[in-house]
């Protein structure tokens, strides 16, 4: 990154230059490291340190690590934005903020939306799931528990040609399940494109609340996973998958209750130890 200051680079002392072209070179591990660490890797004093803070328009050297974060990127960055609440990382912290999250999803959740989505999801011929680099675990989770119900559901391929050829055999009937929490991906917007083409439904778990109509699904299921410098947490887009698998198996009834049953029966026969 090159991070953005107030005032010149010429305008630095060598010693705060030095420090710039750390954090420039090195954004990542100097989010992690405390003012006495840096100073010892650079073998200047804490006194520096705050100075630079204040020339880049900060008031302390926590401030300065604000700042950075504002600017750059990355997984690192969204980790170090987390710990950067307090002082000292606090499971219990971080559980009470994920209680949070899932308090904000609800309190954003269409529940007509919602309905609508436990709906299709039953009445579909076909359920094609797509998901990507995190996403990938909601979407073989949501695989997982709508096969157990009976229903005729694969996972689509993450990209490429393979994601094409998937594409030309789904139509009218079937219903395509994505995840698309940040920016919509390039495979994404295919999937919602020839949706509108080729007559299938789409359904999209969503972390945004205002969507262009070209980025939008058919129906799009709303979760909060904090701001977009921190680390995103699975939490409340797992808590809102399966209370949809919940409604969905009661809005399939004895249907749902007997695919259940008939892979107990299976279990049974075959795995007489488990």
């Amino acid at each position: 990154m090159e991070l953005q200051l107030p005032i010149s680079a010429s305008e630095l002392t060598r010693a705060e230059q030095k420090i710039l072209d750390f954090i420039n070179t090195n954004t990542d591990t100097f989010l992690f490291l405390s003012i006495g660490q840096l100073a010892k890797r650079l073998e200047i004093s804490d006194a520096t340190l705050s100075r630079f803070a204040r020339h880049a328009g900060c008031r302390d050297f926590k401030a300065l690590k604000t700042l950075v974060m504002e600017q750059a990127s990355g997984p690192a960055v969204k980790i170090a934005g987390t710990l950067h609440r307090e002082e000292h990382f606090s499971p219990v912290g971080f559980l009470q903020q994920q209680q949070l999250y899932l308090q904000k999803t609800a309190e954003q959740l269409d529940e007509a939306t919602f309905d609508r989505a436990a709906q299709t999801i039953a009445q579909a011929k076909r359920i094609l799931i797509y998901g990507k680099k995190a996403s990938s675990s909601l979407a073989q989770l949501i695989y997982f528990r709508l096969r157990r119900l009976g229903l005729q559901v694969s996972l689509l391929p993450p990209g490429g040609s393979e994601l094409l050829e998937g594409l030309g055999q789904i139509g009218e009937g079937d219903l395509v399940i994505l995840f698309s929490f940040s920016k919509l991906s390039r495979e994404g917007k295919i999937l919602l494109e020839q949706g509108r083409r080729a007559g299938y439904q789409t359904l999209a778990f969503v972390s945004r609340t205002c969507l262009p109509p070209e980025e939008s699904a058919d129906m799009n299921l709303f979760v909060y996973r904090g701001t977009e410098k921190e680390y995103h947490s699975m939490a409340a887009p797992t808590a809102l998958l399966d209370a949809l698998v919940v409604a969905v198996t009661k809005q399939m009834g004895a249907d749902g209750v007997a695919a259940l049953k008939t892979l107990h029966e299976l279990k049974k026969t075959y795995f007489l130890d488990s």
